[in-house]
């Protein structure tokens, strides 16, 4: 399943500076032997950090978006590439999800200060409750956007065909085709047997922290039953979904977009103690 956020528009790498806003800077984080990109802008905290998916970019709809929102209102913001991804150093193949959290936490550790929000889409979703899991500390609230928490297990392995599974195994690599793309993109069976550390739907999840999950009915990669499975999963009380009944996998529209902000506006406010009782667990519906 590649999280075609990545398909979204990546023309500009940047959003210009408005008029007295404070600077965005581009970082290059070591870890281990391979070299970081991101983008930060200063400003108040609580802060964004903002995890993309599976084959995507910092540059993607959501991120660039989000980051003209951040930096209008003042507040932190921080998007990245993961390995593999964008503009950071490695191939996409070698890429796990264990180490794509460690990118994700060393992007936490090094280029942020102060409680964070942290804003996962799609396979960010699932990376974000990792990173929150190892760092609670540092988490003010957690948005998840078509959460695709285990989709190597759920959605990669437990969709293949026997013939599938054992070309998998012998070769170590298969090439799935993509709805999004000319050419297939490659699943390694180290991403699968290695996810099978970090998966999040098959116990608890401790985490006390506000948590917002929107997910889009009509979602044809990641079905919206699986941030069901993720609000089921998270032992804190104060954890909501919204579903969008025509709502794709993307969720990059105008009217989406919004939707984002404002939950984010919400969080902020809950952390805050804005003068109004925080936002109790449940689900919501628009259409």
């Amino acid at each position: 399943m590649a999280d075609h956020a990545g398909a979204e528009s990546n023309e500009s790498p940047s959003i210009p500076n408005q008029p007295g806003a404070p600077a965005a800077t581009y970082h290059s984080l070591t870890v281990g032997a391979a070299t970081i990109a991101a983008h930060a802008t200063p400003g108040v905290g609580p802060g964004v950090l903002f995890c993309g998916g599976f084959q995507s970019n910092m540059t993607g709809t959501k991120a660039l978006a989000l980051e003209s929102w951040a930096r209008a209102r003042g507040r932190s913001f921080v998007r990245f590439d993961y390995q593999g991804h964008g503009s950071s150093s490695g191939h996409f193949v070698d890429g796990t999800i264990g180490r794509w959290a460690d990118d994700a936490r060393a992007v936490l550790d090094r280029l942020t200060q102060g409680p964070q929000i942290l804003v996962g889409s799609s396979m960010g979703a699932w990376i974000m409750v990792l990173v929150a899991t190892s760092r609670p500390e540092r988490i003010a609230g957690l948005v998840g956007i078509a959460a695709a928490a285990d989709f190597t297990e759920d959605l990669i392995w437990g969709t293949l065909d026997p013939e599938q599974r054992l070309a998998l195994l012998d070769h170590g690599r298969l090439e799935v085709p993509s709805d999004y793309a000319a050419e297939p993109y490659p699943v390694t069976l180290a991403l699968i047997e290695e996810a099978r550390r970090h998966l999040v739907l098959r116990g608890p999840i401790a985490l006390d922290r506000p948590v917002r999950l929107i997910h889009g009915m009509s979602d044809a990669d990641v079905p919206w039953i699986t941030s069901v499975r993720l609000a089921e999963r998270l032992t804190g009380g104060r954890v909501r979904l919204t579903l969008i009944k025509d709502g794709d996998h993307r969720l990059s529209r105008d009217q989406d977009i919004a939707l984002i902000c404002r939950t984010i506006e919400d969080l902020i406010a809950e952390e805050a103690g804005a003068g109004k009782p925080a936002v109790p667990a449940g689900m919501d519906f628009t259409g």
